[in-house]
């Protein structure tokens, strides 16, 4: 699929600290489990009863957000429209501002959506991305690694090696090569991403969770060369320019693949 990247506000997610509370309300539910089901929050009460996301407007929950504790109120929910399993619900968050109001917590995405979700990461823990930023691009790309893919393998390490891509993450050290407005086309081996086939695209790179395989180009001159890509990262010695073909990609281990201007 053809996208256009627009990275700015990229919100880094992390665990999700505290019981929720809810403005205004005189007494605090007794909350006894949170977890989270695709994207959707689901809080178990001390009564047993258990509440999803639309249920939880108005509750005030607090994240780890850049390293740092964040305080964040939900004030929507609903489901993502442009996603078919149902799986996928937009959150709607506010945070406290130094003038005592609140003010939506996430940037606007390629679609103008200000929106996220809470995710579970590797580690069984909750963290919560906006969909300006990668995480939340990836899942909303239909890499939801919570599920399994049409041949039943998980769908964890392509929402990994999207993440990857995204980012321009050549060297899968977390260190990005792209910036905000880059047009790319996406695809992999099992349909969920197809080929839009826009003309002055070629082929970018091969990607896996570790990062890139194989580098064509580079999506951003400004931002760093083939040869500072293999002086920087051993794996890729050997594997930029022209040797890396689709076909030298899927060799080496690629499950994922991006085209763009050349």
């Amino acid at each position: 699929m053809l996208i256009r990247l627009l990275l700015a506000g990229l919100a880094l997610g992390g665990a999700l600290l505290g019981a929720p509370s809810w403005s205004g309300a005189q007494t605090k539910p007794a909350v006894s489990f949170i977890a989270v089901e695709g994207t959707e929050f689901v809080v178990t009460l001390g009564s047993g009863r258990v509440l999803r996301s639309k249920d939880l407007i108005g509750a005030v929950v607090d994240v780890r957000f850049e390293g740092e504790k964040a305080k964040l109120r939900i004030t929507g929910a609903e489901p993502d429209p442009t996603e078919p399993s149902g799986t996928v619900w937009l959150h709607t968050v506010e945070a406290p501002q130094a003038d005592g109001s609140w003010a939506n917590f996430c940037t606007p995405g390629p679609d103008g959506r200000q929106q996220g979700f809470p995710l579970r990461d590797a580690a069984g823990g909750l963290e919560f991305t906006c969909t300006s930023g990668a995480l939340g691009k990836c899942v909303r790309f239909g890499y939801r690694q919570w599920t399994t893919g049409p041949d039943g393998t998980s769908l964890a390490p392509l929402h990994a090696a999207c993440v990857r891509m995204v980012r321009g993450d050549y060297g899968g050290q977390g260190q990005a090569f792209t910036k905000n407005g880059m047009l790319i086309d996406i695809y992999d081996p099992l349909g969920i991403q197809t080929l839009d086939g826009p003309q002055g695209q070629a082929f970018e790179a091969g990607w896996t969770p570790a990062g890139a395989v194989c580098v064509h180009h580079v999506r951003v001159k400004e931002n760093v060369t083939l040869a500072q890509l293999e002086a920087g990262f051993p794996q890729l010695r050997g594997r930029t320019g022209a040797v890396c073909t689709e076909g030298f990609a899927r060799q080496n281990g690629a499950i994922l693949f991006n085209r763009s201007a050349e």
